[in-house]
């Protein structure tokens, strides 16, 4: 059953993540402005969307701690396992842009989580801060799209008649799709795992280290991997960073607005630290040739095996708790 339920889930991330790609690449050619443009603000927000309604739930709750986990996990799952699957499978070569501009904004942000977090708490001024950051980051992001030509190569078979009401049909189906194959895809792997590690006593701290937050990234996996088998890596690539500053940003920006977010050393020892190292790991490939290859892709996951043992080890020896 877990089996049919993890197929099920898969074939429904596959069918959002191609009605994704389809709307963002038809928006982009109406507008006029590059996919890579459309992938870190429209794909990015809807990819984000599920983190948003846990992190929101959480403080409303009243534990809008959970909200930090879940974004740095992510925006580390994003870097080092979905970019990394995604190059190992298609290859992506960087342009200048994302390099000069969309980069450096996602280190900004990192810095400066880390800077509102060195107190231990993100204030409603600081959730205010962040949450108005992005505004003023996609504003920036579609007037410097419109100011030049847009030379972005469309490969996707897509009438330029297609209406606006078609398109964000599109989305909606895809936002959709990606969000349920999710669920679908976490409940098939957990059933798996329980059945595989029965018996083992830390069953629960490896299906949740493991399972449960790579189910947070799998829509960003699904629709990279779409995009760049479409011959889109700018919509790809953009998904993946403007996840990680939607995540920092809008996520952690409106959580702490509805409640201050308390951050533990533990996270701004270890878990903080290691997101911008993942970053920077990314930079240093990047400067060694715009092409992240195979190869390049293989460091990357490698890092995040790390990082899983990690974890894994100071919540077995009681460092981290579970």
């Amino acid at each position: 059953m877990g089996i049919l339920i993890l197929l099920f889930g898969l074939s429904v991330l596959v069918v959002g993540g191609e009605l994704l790609v389809r709307g963002a690449v038809g928006f982009s050619k109406k507008m006029k402005i590059s996919s890579l443009v459309i992938g870190m603000t429209v794909v990015a927000f809807g990819t984000s969307a599920p983190e948003l309604l846990v992190s929101a739930q959480s403080a409303i709750g009243g534990n809008p701690g959970i909200a930090i986990g879940n974004v740095i996990g992510s925006n580390i799952a994003n870097i080092s396992l979905v970019l990394a699957l995604t190059v190992i499978v298609f290859p992506i070569v960087m342009d200048r842009q994302t390099m000069r501009i969309d980069f450096p904004i996602m280190i900004f942000s990192m810095f400066l989580f880390s800077y509102f977090s060195f107190d231990g708490i993100i204030t409603l001024i600081e959730g205010l801060i962040l949450f108005s950051l992005v505004f003023i980051f996609t504003f920036f992001l579609f007037i410097n799209s419109r100011s030049k030509e847009n030379k972005s190569v469309v490969e996707i078979e897509l009438s330029n008649k297609e209406s606006f009401g078609k398109l964000i049909l599109f989305f909606l189906l895809g936002f959709i799709c990606l969000y349920f194959g999710a669920e679908w895809f976490i409940d098939g792997s957990v059933i798996i795992a329980n059945y595989l590690f029965e018996g083992n006593p830390d069953k629960d701290l490896i299906i949740g280290v493991t399972v449960v937050a790579f189910g947070t990234s799998v829509p960003e996996l699904a629709t990279s991997l779409v995009a760049a088998y479409r011959k889109e890596p700018s919509l790809s690539i953009g998904n993946l960073i403007g996840s990680n500053i939607f995540n920092i940003l809008l996520v952690l920006g409106f959580t702490s607005i509805i409640k201050p977010i308390k951050v533990s050393q533990d996270v701004l020892i270890f878990d903080s630290v290691y997101m911008i190292g993942v970053a920077f790991l990314l930079m240093i490939l990047f400067l060694i040739g715009k092409k992240i290859n195979r190869f390049k892709g293989i460091v990357l996951i490698l890092s995040y095996i790390v990082y899983i043992l990690i974890v894994l080890f100071r919540m077995k020896t009681g460092v981290l708790e579970f």
